[in-house]
């Protein structure tokens, strides 16, 4: 979306595929038969990346996150605004990717921020009518990147509220393996709905504990991502579970992956914020189970039905 209105560098890793961009105007490894803008330049040559831009919008897979920025180190210009579109928390040091930016960069705060939602690239890329919301705590930079963004397909809201925003994104991915996971095994639109429900349910007791504000949760970046993730089968991370709830091994079902599934990496880190505050998250203790414990998908839903019962206002509020 910014390449229609203003000059946009995508940095690539592969220099060939710098090269494939810029010649062909696609992106045949992520985005094959998708025509690119003619205002977007690709380069592999990070420092160069970052010449003479005023905004900086990262895409970098999670675990990659931190070295990126490290690499770019002063090539990043100082001040400028810097915003994620990565759904994902750090291993180790469980931080969102804004925390790592501010680890990294010595920037405002307030400039930092997230872009997120329902947001799958390909739908995005075929102009078909979608929404976002930009979390930034600076209403005037928000508002910037909103007016850049927006167009006749792409409707974007902002929020102050970044904490919300980004910790939805990260979260709903591990409930995504989940859902896939239902589907894989048969189950119907009853068995996901509920599932869906009780997930968002459980991302807001932790997205609030955070430090997210519950309304964040109601919209695009929590239920909005939440139900096109869990519904998609461009998804990655439903098609994950989807694999799972069929019997497939996990190593070879990401081993032909393209793109990384967040949510595979994510759902050790989620379970230990989660530990740390206190809050009790059955839907992603069960996920954790069958990513790395070795129980199977049938174990998750036997032991999510047999919980204890309780009321739903009790499961909302905690």
């Amino acid at each position: 979306m910014a390449a229609t209105r203003t000059d946009t560098v995508l940095w690539a890793r592969r220099p060939e595929l710098a090269a494939q961009i810029r010649e062909t105007r696609t992106n045949p490894d992520y985005l094959p038969g998708v025509s690119l803008p003619e205002g977007l330049s690709a380069t592999s040559d990070l420092a160069g990346a970052f010449a003479g831009v005023d905004m900086v919008i990262m895409a970098v897979p999670s675990h990659g996150f931190r070295d990126v920025l490290a690499a770019a180190g002063t090539a990043i210009p100082s001040g400028i605004p810097i915003v994620s579109l990565t759904k994902g928390i750090e291993t180790g040091s469980l931080k969102r990717m804004t925390e790592v930016i501010l680890d990294v960069i010595d920037t405002d705060p307030s400039a930092v921020g997230v872009l997120t939602g329902p947001n799958l690239a390909r739908e995005i890329a075929a102009g078909q009518p979608a929404a976002a919301v930009v979390g930034m705590a600076d209403e005037v930079v928000g508002a910037r990147l909103q007016a850049l963004l927006m167009g006749p397909t792409f409707r974007v809201y902002t929020n102050p509220d970044v904490v919300g925003c980004e910790a939805a994104g990260a979260l709903k991915n591990v409930m995504a393996i989940a859902a896939g996971m239902a589907h894989g095994l048969g189950y119907g639109d009853n068995s996901k709905a509920a599932l869906v429900t009780r997930a968002l349910a459980e991302l807001t007791r932790l997205g609030i504990a955070l430090g997210g504000r519950p309304l964040t949760f109601a919209g695009l970046a929590g239920m909005g991502d939440l139900v096109a993730t869990c519904f998609s089968e461009q998804s990655r991370n439903r098609t994950v579970g989807v694999e799972l709830g069929r019997g497939r091994a996990l190593d070879e079902i990401v081993a032909e992956m393209q793109m990384v599934a967040e949510g595979v990496k994510s759902t050790e880190a989620v379970l230990e914020l989660a530990k740390r505050h206190g809050i009790d998250m059955p839907i992603a203790r069960a996920v954790g189970g069958v990513l790395y414990e070795g129980a199977k998908p049938s174990d998750m839903v036997r032991a999510l039905m047999m919980r204890e019962a309780k009321s739903e206002m009790h499961g909302m509020e905690g």
